[in-house]
């Protein structure tokens, strides 16, 4: 494969798994433009390996050791029916292709395209960027393009340890930076009032922030379950939870959409493809900064104690503003 790698992916402070091999991390990226097979056309040449046709809104590209790429219609409806016309092997009636052909005028007029990657070494992350070229070569356009357009770049990092002490580590470095990483992301109008990365409940922040706060790990699956049995959170812990305990989430969650796997699913930044300078980089830089909080225990405690004071002070979360507050514990990384 040929890729260009302009840009080196900064590794966070936990770079290994439990059993010592490099921590990976799946990236999704949505946008609007080229169709399914414009955009498997245009990066092919760029990751290499065979098409896979599963329908006309769904193809696989294989060939990367990783694990395959898949390029999709983000509308489970129309993929679902094309696929099983596609298995009957038989042409749909005159009235089938007429219902499609208006689903499809309004889906490829509102739903993107996704891109989704295997679970990539986090060392292989500048390689992404060889992708977005191709995408914006094609055409691809993203968040701020049009007003409805709600796309987001979605990144999947592997958990390095899915104990209780490592799980809430992450859950709590995430709250405290929520409000500033929110601000950095500069989230789409769109996307905030379409719910998809709606905030944590004001409540379930104060308790998890709070001082003594150290459940074990059923009990942090209990408690987050209990006030977020959702995927609309800007960071979605339900993936992992299914991973780690299934049968506990399905008491809970019964979104099939919820699969299993050993990661997180931050889900807050915009995909902003025709924006000069934009990459991966951006938000993977922001999201270092939930990596370093999190491996760094006596900061993530200061962080913790003055952010539940902040929160327990109604007139300061008035006219304050946490966002600005908490630069003061950012990682003191070079360029910062």
């Amino acid at each position: 494969m040929t890729f260009d790698h302009a840009w080196t992916p900064t590794a966070p402070p936990w770079g290994q798994t439990e059993s010592g091999d490099e921590r990976r991390v799946g990236v999704e990226i949505e946008f609007i433009g080229p169709d399914v097979a414009q955009t498997s056309s245009a990066l092919l040449p760029v990751l290499g390996g065979r098409l896979d046709v599963v329908s006309r809104y769904e193809h696989v590209i294989r060939g990367d050791e990783a694990g395959p790429w898949r390029v999709e219609l983000d509308f489970a409806y129309l993929r679902d029916r094309a696929r099983d016309q596609a298995a009957a092997e038989q042409a749909p009636s005159l009235a089938e292709e007429w219902a499609d052909a208006a689903l499809r005028a309004g889906a490829e007029a509102m739903v993107p395209v996704e891109v989704v990657s295997p679970p990539l070494p986090m060392s292989r992350l500048g390689e992404v960027q060889a992708v977005l070229a191709a995408l914006r070569g094609a055409g691809a356009v993203g968040t701020r393009a049009g007003w409805t357009y709600a796309f987001g770049m979605q990144l999947n990092p592997e958990i390095p340890r899915a104990d209780a002490a490592t799980v809430l580590a992450y859950l709590r470095a995430f709250l405290c930076l929520q409000d500033w990483l929110r601000r950095e992301s500069r989230v789409d109008l769109t996307r905030r009032l379409t719910g998809y990365t709606a905030p944590f409940p004001d409540e379930y922040i104060q308790r998890v922030v709070a001082p003594g706060y150290a459940p074990t790990l059923a009990g942090l699956m209990d408690d987050y379950l209990a006030s977020n049995p959702t995927r609309n959170r800007p960071l979605d812990f339900l993936p992992l939870f299914a991973e780690i305990d299934e049968e506990r989430l399905r008491r809970v969650v019964s979104d099939e959409r919820v699969k299993a796997r050993p990661a997180l699913h931050y889900r807050l930044p915009n995909c902003e493809l025709d924006e000069p300078g934009w990459g991966v980089q951006v938000p993977w830089g922001q999201w270092l900064e939930v990596e370093h909080l999190a491996a760094d225990g006596p900061r993530l405690d200061e962080v913790g104690r003055h952010y539940a004071a902040f929160l327990d002070r109604p007139f300061e979360r008035l006219v304050g503003d946490w966002a600005e507050e908490v630069e003061r514990w950012l990682s003191p990384r070079p360029g910062r």
